[in-house]
């Protein structure tokens, strides 16, 4: 019998995306996949693949403590159903309470944390109590990626899965899937992109006040805002901004290589990110980043070569970076967007990441 394998994760949205090329990759090694996820999307192309899908219900933002410990004893059934050889963990819940359920059954536990969340970030006891249980979760995994060097750095300081601990870059980019887009040559109209969920911690907020001081001075500046409003209260003030002119929202888009196309430059305000998938893929494509100056954004760059930072909170310092790249020549920009397609393809290729995975995979099956 193949060594079986079982992945938890909160959403399936996240592992097709960044994760299909690592499941490709251990089907192909002959492993048996099984995926512990809600159901979505793209369950059914999972299944398609080869995976054995167990639909486990999750509330991803809910605080409720008694679903978490539903979450929990599913857990346990699931790894007494499956008896994997190692199991693998995305987002906090599965981290942590997949954690707990590998510990007590001595199942090796391999866990990915993306990014630590503006509870952590925040402070406070919901950040001290977070932490608490990643603590107990991450206690006895086999090993530990994070993403960038400052959630390292968090963890170290609050001893947790120390020693375990390995960086890798992100999620990786897909250089076939990603690919280079030849330039805008229209130099009349300046498309600046901005890809994701519409939410107070992505920044929304200062991109529509740079939007707003921009477009006063100059008329043929573009702001092209693609994906979901995912907090109240921002449909009504995206609305209002799309029908006066100050930005032209898209809504969710599953393609977004149009826009990519028609873009001059990637906008991302964000307040926190694990490693941004939405700077990496843009950069991968040729694209210059404005980017916030914060852990898992500024990696994704190189200051004045692929891309310009600004202040994170500070819409002043957005209008500042903007009109920074405002004033280069098309010529200059299509050189950043060529440096940005040179950094990723050096440093973020996803063949890393498969990699980084297969060898803890195959450690772990070793020394269980």
């Amino acid at each position: 019998m193949n060594h079986r394998i079982l992945i938890l994760a909160n959403r399936d949205t996240g592992l097709y995306y960044f994760r299909k090329e690592l499941i490709e990759s251990l089907l192909k090694d002959e492993y048996d996949v099984f995926i512990s996820v809600p159901e979505g999307e793209y369950t059914d192309y999972l299944r398609k693949m080869g995976c054995k899908v167990l639909s486990t219900s999750l509330d991803r933002r809910g605080k409720n403590p008694l679903k978490d410990l539903i979450l929990l004893r599913s857990y346990f059934k699931i790894l007494k159903t499956v008896n994997p050889k190692v199991v693998l963990s995305y987002t906090i819940k599965p981290n942590i309470y997949g954690g707990i359920a590998c510990s007590s059954t001595k199942t090796p536990f391999i866990a990915n944390i993306t990014g630590l969340g503006t509870e952590i970030e925040s402070g406070g006891i919901i950040s001290k109590a977070l932490l608490g249980l990643y603590r107990v979760g991450l206690r006895n995994a086999f090993c530990v990626f994070v993403q960038n060097s400052t959630i390292d750095k968090t963890l170290h300081e609050n001893k947790i899965a120390n020693g375990k601990r390995i960086i890798i870059p992100g999620s990786g980019v897909n250089l076939q899937l990603h690919q280079y887009i030849d330039y805008p040559s229209d130099e009349t109209n300046i498309h600046l992109l901005y890809i994701g969920r519409v939410m107070k911690d992505k920044g929304i907020d200062e991109l529509l006040y740079a939007a707003k001081e921009i477009k006063k001075r100059y008329s043929n500046v573009i702001f092209d805002i693609v994906g979901r409003c995912d907090e109240a209260g921002y449909e009504e003030i995206i609305e209002k901004n799309n029908n006066n002119g100050i930005i032209s929202f898209h809504g969710f888009q599953s393609d977004v290589v149009p826009f990519l196309s028609t873009a001059h430059a990637l906008i991302q305000p964000s307040y926190h990110e694990g490693l941004s998938n939405v700077l990496l893929e843009a950069a991968a494509t040729g694209r210059p980043v404005l980017a916030s100056l914060v852990p898992g954004c500024q990696e994704t760059f190189d200051e004045g070569i692929s891309g310009i930072g600004f202040k994170v909170k500070s819409g002043e310092s957005l209008v500042t970076a903007i009109e920074s790249f405002l004033s280069k020549t098309n010529d200059q920009k299509r050189e950043m967007g060529l440096n940005g397609r040179r950094k990723i393809e050096k440093e973020f290729d996803r063949k890393i990441v498969i990699e980084a995975y297969r060898k803890q995979i195959i450690c772990a099956i070793k020394d269980a």
